[in-house]
């Protein structure tokens, strides 16, 4: 089974740019004979190689009466192929000192290998991914595993109420979107998922024209053209278009909905669908968001709500833009008793937020930490292939990642007001309590 992936000075930044035309990361893209689109970026400086194939294949592909097939369908690619066992595919793995990863999402589900670039490790360590990808034997006595696992997970996760609240937020947030299919996962779907539902799933979805292959490492323009077509060339023909995903309509009127836990605390979570991949306000909401409570003890939320009034250890809020309408959510915990305290300072802050925006010195201490902080997240070659991967599947141009920094310099006050006025809304948060029953 996969480990899962589950990524003075800044005035200078901003005045000049981040990234020179030198300095730009250079990613180079085609498509393979079959389809598949291809990223990639050499880097020389050790001799590695990292790969990743997504496909269209995440939770949002699931079938209403039995989400978890995708999930299942991912995690059982290694557990086999018509040659290979899931030992010797181990086995394999550890005498070629490669890695092997997955990772799977609302939107996107795919595997990723890790290997040096020489290639007589690299070589057969490819040839094993492409194996895996193309023929994978799907054991039944491995599925009946791995649904017995996602049983067991299921109930430990009925005793987080982190996680329950997460969950119910998103049914609330969603309903019958396809976007809420993951928190609809359950036990009775999965005992009814079998073995021709798995491969039902990996046929109509692990296909080469629904594959982005990112390759970032120490080979040539002419190797990695070889390996995009050797990792999609054998994979299923997958002739049916699959149905586009419908938008997301922000309701004018959240949602309620308490959970009852037994403890000290009280989990708090609040969301709305606002933020896609490719929307025009994209960063005068993100910019905006550090400031209220994506700037960890620097935002708004925290000094309102545990720095003034010790009302909890810690309160965020975050963007997860998708193809469609992504949450905004914000999320707290604090001691029962506080709960209802806590609850209305959260919703001050963000009414006052919403009203007036940040001030100049907030945007541009946001700006300043935003632009300054950028260089690590593209400091590894697997930090880099988290932003090309996200390239290819949402189709961004190469200027989105280049220019990001200078994006986010050229956010303005005004901007930032605008978007978050037009955007969000106070009444359309929808809620969740996750803890005992309030007091009438």
């Amino acid at each position: 089974m996969f480990a899962n992936w589950r990524a003075g000075a800044a005035l200078l930044l901003i005045s000049l740019g981040w990234l020179t035309p030198a300095q730009a990361v250079d990613i180079q893209r085609w498509q393979t004979a079959h389809g598949a689109k291809v990223l990639f970026v050499a880097s020389h400086d050790n001799p590695l190689l990292d790969v990743r194939v997504d496909f269209d294949a995440g939770n949002r592909r699931d079938s209403a009466d039995k989400p978890g097939v995708s999930d299942l369908t991912l995690t059982l690619l290694d557990a086999g192929t018509d040659a290979l066992s899931e030992e010797a595919i181990k086995a394999r793995l550890a005498d070629l000192a490669a890695q092997l990863s997955g990772s799977s999402d609302i939107e996107r589900a795919g595997v990723g290998l890790r290997t040096l670039s020489d290639p007589a490790q690299r070589e057969p360590a490819l040839a094993l991914l492409a194996d895996m990808l193309a023929r994978p034997s799907f054991p039944a006595a491995l599925l009946a595993r791995e649904k017995a696992q996602m049983l067991t997970a299921l109930r430990e996760a009925e005793d987080d109420p982190a996680g329950r609240g997460e969950r119910a937020l998103r049914r609330l947030m969603y309903g019958a979107h396809p976007y809420a299919l993951s928190a609809r996962i359950n036990a009775d779907s999965v005992r009814r998922i079998s073995r021709d539902d798995v491969l039902r799933f990996w046929r109509a979805h692990y296909t080469a024209r629904r594959a982005v292959v990112s390759l970032v490492g120490d080979i040539s323009r002419a190797d990695a053209e070889r390996i995009a077509e050797q990792l999609t060339a054998r994979l299923p023909a997958g002739a049916d278009a699959l149905k586009p995903i419908p938008p997301v309509s922000a309701p004018a009127q959240g949602g309620r909905e308490q959970l009852l836990h037994s403890g000290t605390q009280t989990h708090l979570f609040l969301g709305m669908p606002v933020l896609r991949r490719d929307d025009p306000d994209y960063f005068p909401l993100l910019v905006g968001n550090y400031v209220l409570g994506g700037g960890g003890f620097d935002s708004r939320l925290m000094k309102e709500v545990r720095d003034k009034r010790g009302l909890t250890y810690g309160v965020s809020s975050h963007f997860s833009p998708m193809e469609q309408a992504g949450e905004f959510e914000i999320a707290l915990s604090t001691r029962n008793a506080q709960a209802d305290t806590a609850l209305k300072v959260v919703e001050d802050t963000i009414a006052q937020f919403i009203a007036e925006g940040p001030s100049e010195d907030e945007l541009a201490q946001a700006k300043r930490h935003i632009i300054g902080g950028f260089p690590l997240r593209l400091d590894s070659n697997l930090k880099l292939m988290g932003y090309v991967s996200m390239l290819g599947q949402y189709d961004l141009p190469n200027e989105w990642l280049n220019r990001y920094p200078d994006k986010v310099a050229a956010v303005t006050l005004a901007q930032v007001r605008d978007a978050w006025k037009r955007r969000l809304s106070l009444a359309a948060l929808s809620q969740v309590r996750v803890g005992p029953k309030p007091a009438p």
